[in-house]
């Protein structure tokens, strides 16, 4: 994600406006992310080394997870309680990914490269969305 589209999302004086647009972003990334799981489970497991049932209801998951994230996003003010949920989800979703590739995982090298790579992106969401939320429990 490049420093000009979080500049260009982020640009705004209101922190609720900030917090549901990082939440929005989360929200189309998770479910785009979670429809490709599902929806080429097989072909993305091999090209992975990820076992492409797991891929399938990881893809399911995130769809849903997505689904709700975008829930929250459309709130003019989203409730502290499930923000703070969606932003420790992300963070431990992060480190199980990290630990996976570490532990469980035997992947190719795209997968190398896929797993710490989304790992560092959902953990970005995770410190955008505290910021936010931060910013927003202080007005």
């Amino acid at each position: 994600m490049s420093a000009t589209l979080l500049a260009g999302i982020s640009r705004t004086t209101e922190p609720q406006t900030m917090l549901r647009r990082f939440l929005a972003l989360d929200a189309v990334v998770t479910t785009v992310n979670g429809l490709a799981y599902a929806a080429a489970s097989g072909p993305l497991g091999r090209l992975l080394g990820v076992d492409s049932d797991l891929l399938l209801e990881l893809g399911v998951f995130l769809v849903l997870f997505g689904a709700g994230v975008g829930y929250l996003a459309s709130r003019r003010r989203p409730p502290q309680l499930p923000v703070k949920f969606v932003i420790d989800a992300n963070l431990l979703w992060a480190v199980i990914s990290v630990a996976g590739l570490a532990l469980w995982f035997d992947p190719t090298t795209a997968g190398a490269v896929w797993i710490p790579l989304q790992a560092v992106t959902v953990a970005g969401f995770a410190a955008l969305q505290w910021s936010a939320l931060r910013a927003a429990a202080t007005e």
